[in-house]
């Protein structure tokens, strides 16, 4: 299966090298999109040792073959993961903002899109995200839940990352129960 994976910033994204891992490990073809704020937690070394393919950073990048990049990894796709998802990008997917290659390819891709949100209580619990969620829901993204914890910030409560192997489950066999429905 090919599979795409987009990282985007905040500090759930070192757990996502866990789901890359695990993906290539199962025998999957793992692509890797990191927004610039991803960038600030985790190194893009470490998914393309992980995934062993070039880490996509950039809508200009050079390319390595004439294609357009963001139309291509689209295409190839079997599934694209969001890991983690963050209110700036599920906000920016909701309202079909497509600034940067996370955003520009996941507007781009016809297959299955899961998100696996992971933000600060406060955040997850806004109304706004919560309704980006429930348009994301309706517009046939699969979004998991959020699992109640200790944050990085010091906070008790829901939006933290699910565990890699419950998002590893999801993406790769829809994992129906760690989904949140519409209307929930």
């Amino acid at each position: 299966m090919n599979i795409v994976v987009g990282v985007s910033g905040g500090i759930a994204c070192y757990k996502a090298a866990e789901v890359v891992n695990a993906l290539v490990r199962n025998g999957h073809h793992v692509d890797v999109i990191m927004t610039k704020n991803a960038r600030e937690f985790v190194a893009p070394l470490t998914f393309q040792t992980l995934s062993r393919n070039k880490v996509v950073t950039d809508m200009f990048q050079p390319a390595e073959n004439w294609d357009v990049r963001h139309i291509s990894l689209a295409k190839k796709a079997d599934v694209f993961a969001i890991v983690p998802a963050t209110a700036n990008v599920i906000g920016k997917i909701a309202c079909g903002i497509a600034d940067d290659m996370l955003t520009t390819t996941m507007m781009a891709a016809k297959c299955r899109r899961v998100i696996a949100p992971a933000m600060n209580t406060a955040m997850w619990e806004n109304p706004i995200v919560q309704e980006n969620i429930k348009k994301l829901i309706s517009c046939g993204y699969e979004v998991l839940d959020t699992d109640s914890g200790h944050l990085a910030c010091g906070d008790e409560g829901k939006g933290k990352l699910l565990p890699w192997e419950e998002i590893v489950t999801a993406i790769l066999d829809g994992g129906s129960g760690l989904r949140r429905k519409e209307g929930e």
